[in-house]
Parts: structure tokens; C-alpha cells; sequence
């Protein structure tokens, strides 16, 4: 089916959302060229600009209230059922703080590297490093040694944190590095016991600004080599701002989630282990994933929300439901690649009483830009990753005459939000190839916009790309299907 012959079809089952003029529908101005989100935040919701807010600092004020948070449960364990309240969670990340500060001496700039698989720990040490004004850069675990070492030098790091099992990895860079869990077989100093051995004691307030550089993460972007991404505070206070946003818009604030998306990632770090303590929901934590373990998660625990990526949705699919009660289960999302037209309903077949809705980012753009709110709008725009979100402009580049497109026209997206990288750490060649003049990302990704504003990617530009488009299978090879 074409573009146009899909528009008309779709013009024919919902007529009346085709009585608003074009330009408002589609959030497109013909005099700019720009698109422009039809979402709005609540009027509780708008992004933080106080200079000297932090990462920590918002992410902490968002907490349920001291009366609320010695009871509501923030994380539970999916393997051991252990659980972790906010309030207990407010004080491990003031307790390892303390210890990072005052036993290891991390200072405000120290850059902390981090191997870990996905673990209750995983939040606190995020919260704890930006706390004391410190530099996070996250690492897959399935890394090898050689990779870990280029991270380790081109991200500057003064300090590991690394999983028992993957601290062989850091051994030959000489970092001094601290074990996430105490073992038996290691002298190592752990997180758990500076938790345990740090009272809270007040440290010296970071002088930080929100343009401050909170976060390296590598990807791999529009070129296929991996670069460090500059995030700031203000990247990712603004994202999850756009979360919060988010999760009310879908009406998830009271839901269970179930993380098995690794944190080293934009997605499951700006998801799981920042932005939904924003919401005050509870996490169960899976520490790596289990098509089956899944399953048993969901059940056990009554989860009603996942985040996902398309080979999880497409196991979905196939696996025989009469197995495991997934009743309780409303909610999936689907992000980091695209999912086609017939995983998603064949999905929406199977399961009819669950909300499957995609969403669009890249590391670059702190993993957010677009998302389909409406459950209505995700069967009708089957195939679409949604609209843009409050915050983001966008425009449609031809990749020949580099005019912007209206919609139904194919072109390359181009992003603009606070959300938007600083840029990659000592490239600047590849900065200025990336972002232009005027703050605009370049994502080397082909889409279409249609008259009412829902994105479709089509694919990568073919010239840019150096080997398998859906990068998301590299950065997540367990999820591949069997």
C-alpha cells in the first residue's frame, strides 16, 4: 500500500478526525517547514529551568512523600521477591553517596564507569553518582575486554563499578573498582557495605548547573561507529519530565512495571532506573532476560505494564498463552526498533485487552521524541511510532535538495528539544555532522509524516548505515528470536 492509499484509508475509517485543517493536524507550518508537537504538558508539568537543579536533586523531590514512602514499594526483586520502598531507597542513595564521597573520594566531574547487569543496586548507584556532581558512563555487560578498555580510556573514568561476575572485564585497565555485592571468594570493597558501613551525612552541595554534563553513553548513531553521547542534567531532567508526562497520559501511575530492558541503556536507564520513581510506581527487576522467566514475572508479581522491544512482542506472538495467566497485563510498549504492522496485530489478536503502543527515540535524543498515547490511535496508526511529544519540533529533510517536506513525503527527520545530546565526547567532526547551527539532530533515520501528525520511520539511510540498520539487535542480543 502506498503512503497516499493508506492516508485514504484511513481517512475512510476515522472521518472525523480529518475536520481540523491540515496544517493543525499535522502540527506542520509551511512557512518554517517545521512540525510541531500537538501535545502539551499538564500545567503541573513543565520542564524545570532553575540553573543549579541537578539530576539527583529532581529525580529525589518527585518521591512519594515521607508518609507514603516507608510503605510504597519502588522495587522488588522478580528472583528473590526482595523489596525495596522509597524511603528505603532515598537512603541507600544518600548512604552510598556519602561513601563515594568521603571513603573512595569520587568528586563533582569524576566520571564512575559502570558494568552491571540490571539489579535492585542499579537505580542507587545512578542516583548516588549523580548526587556528588559525578560523571556516569554505563557499559554492556556482554561486552568484551578490548571494548570495556576503549570505553574505560575515552570516557576518562576515575573509578568502576562492576558486578562480581564482569569485574575480570575492568582488571586489565587498572581502574580501581568497586564491587556492586559482597561475595565470599573477594576482599573487594562492595556497594552493599558502604550502604551499610555510611550514615547519612550531608555532603557539600555539587555546584552544577543543568548544561553540566551528567552522562556518557555510547552508541553507535547515525555513522555505526560507537561514540560517547554528552548528556546533561537538563537532557535528562527534561526526559523525565516528558515521562512523567508519559505515564499519566497513558494512565499508568498506578501500574506494576516489569524491567528487563538493560539499564546500561537509554532506555532502560531513562526508564527504570530514573524516570519512573517520578511517577511513584513500583519496578519488579528482572537481573537479565528469560523469555520464560518473563512470563512467571508477570504472573507472580501482577504486573500490568512492560516496556519491550520487538522480538519480546514477536515471542509474544508465538508462545502458547494456555501456559501462564497473563491477565493481569494492560500495557506494552515497544521502542528501540521498528515493529512491524504484522507483529503488532497479530499481537493486538492475541492479546485484545492490552494497550500495545510504540514510541521513538535514540540515545541522542536521550531516547524520547515520539510516543502514541491514544490506545485508539495505536490500532488505527498500526505501523506508526506515534506523534511528537511535548517539547519537540521536528522537520523532514529531502536527502537530495535538503528542502523540508510536508506531509507524506519521505525524507530524513530531524529532531529539536531540550532532550537533544550536547554532543559526542571530543568528536567534533562527528558534533558538527550530527547537530547543526541551530540545534537541530540529523537521525539518519527516513520518515514520513502523515496529515495527522503520526510518524512513520522506513528505514535507514542506506549510505549512512555500516551493517545491521536495527542496531537495537546488537545492543540487545538476548532478545533475538530463537
Amino acid at each position: 500500500m502506498s503512503i497516499e492509499e493508506g492516508l485514504v484509508a484511513t481517512i475512510k475509517h476515522d472521518p472525523g478526525s480529518y475536520r481540523q485543517p491540515r496544517a493543525q493536524r499535522s502540527g506542520f507550518d509551511s512557512k518554517t517547514g517545521i512540525y510541531n508537537s500537538p501535545h502539551q504538558l499538564g500545567e503541573h508539568q513543565t520542564i524545570p529551568t532553575r540553573p543549579d537543579l541537578d539530576t539527583a536533586k529532581f529525580v529525589l523531590s518527585q518521591f512519594p512523600h515521607p508518609s507514603e514512602a516507608e510503605s510504597r514499594v519502588a522495587l522488588i526483586d522478580s528472583a528473590t521477591n526482595r523489596r525495596v520502598t522509597y524511603a528505603q531507597l532515598r537512603r541507600s542513595i544518600g548512604s552510598l553517596a556519602a561513601g563515594l564521597y568521603h571513603a573512595l573520594g569520587v568528586r563533582e566531574g569524576d566520571v564512575v564507569f559502570v558494568l552491571s547487569s540490571n539489579s535492585l543496586l542499579y537505580p542507587t548507584i545512578c542516583l548516588a553518582v549523580f548526587s556528588i556532581g559525578a560523571v556516569l558512563t554505563t557499559a554492556n555487560p556482554l561486552n568484551t575486554e578490548s571494548e570495556i578498555a576503549k570505553q574505560v580510556r575515552d570516557s576518562g573514568a576515575k573509578l568502576g563499578i562492576a558486578s562480581p561476575e564482569e569485574e575480570h572485564k575492568l582488571v586489565p585497565t587498572g581502574l580501581p573498582t568497586l564491587l556492586t555485592s559482597r561475595t565470599s571468594d573477594h576482599c573487594s570493597l562492595s556497594v552493599e557495605e558502604l550502604i551499610e558501613s555510611c550514615d547519612l551525612v550531608e555532603l557539600p552541595p555539587p555546584q552544577l548547573t543543568q548544561s553540566d554534563t551528567a552522562a556518557i553513553l555510547y552508541s553507535s548513531g547515525t555513522t555505526g561507529t560507537s561514540k560517547g553521547v554528552i548528556l546533561t542534567h537538563a537532557n535528562f531532567i527534561s526526559t523525565m519530565t516528558l515521562l512523567k508526562w508519559c505515564v499519566e497520559a497513558s494512565s499508568s501511575q498506578n501500574d506494576v512495571f516489569l524491567c528487563f530492558i538493560p539499564m546500561f541503556h537509554i532506555y532502560g536507564l531513562n526508564f527504570y532506573a530514573l524516570g519512573l520513581f517520578c511517577s511513584g510506581v513500583t519496578t519488579v527487576v528482572m537481573q537479565r532476560f528469560d523469555f520464560q522467566a518473563m512470563l512467571d514475572a508477570i504472573q507472580t508479581h501482577q504486573v500490568n505494564n512492560i516496556a519491550a522491544v520487538p522480538p519480546v512482542i514477536l515471542g509474544l506472538v508465538k508462545y502458547d498463552k494456555s501456559g501462564c495467566d497473563l491477565s493481569s497485563l494492560r500495557r506494552v510498549g515497544s521502542g528501540a526498533a521498528p515493529l512491524s504492522k504484522e507483529v503488532a496485530d497479530g499481537f493486538r489478536k492475541k492479546f485484545p485487552w492490552v494497550e500495545l503502543r510504540q514510541g521513538y527515540g535514540l540515545t541522542e535524543s536521550s531516547g524520547a521524541a515520539t510516543f502514541l498515547v491514544s490506545h485508539e490511535d495505536a490500532k488505527v496508526r498500526s505501523g506508526s511510532c506515534g506523534r511528537l511529544v511535548p517539547s519537540f519540533s521536528a522537520k523532514v529533510v529531502d536527502c537530495d535538495s535538503g528542502m523540508e517536506l510536508p506531509p507524506c513525503r519521505e525524507g530524513e527527520l530531524w529532531l529539536k528539544s531540550p532532550v537533544v545530546m550536547k554532543g559526542y565526547l571530543g568528536n567534533e567532526a562527528a558534533t558538527e555532522a550530527t547537530i547543526d547551527s541551530d540545534g537541530w539532530l540529523r537521525t539518519g533515520d527516513l520518515c514520513y509524516f502523515d496529515e495527522d501528525g503520526f510518524v512513520y520511520i522506513v528505514d535507514r539511510i542506506k549510505e549512512l548505515i555500516k551493517h545491521n540498520g536495527y542496531q537495537v539487535y546488537n545492543q540487545f542480543p538476548q532478545f533475538m528470536p530463537r
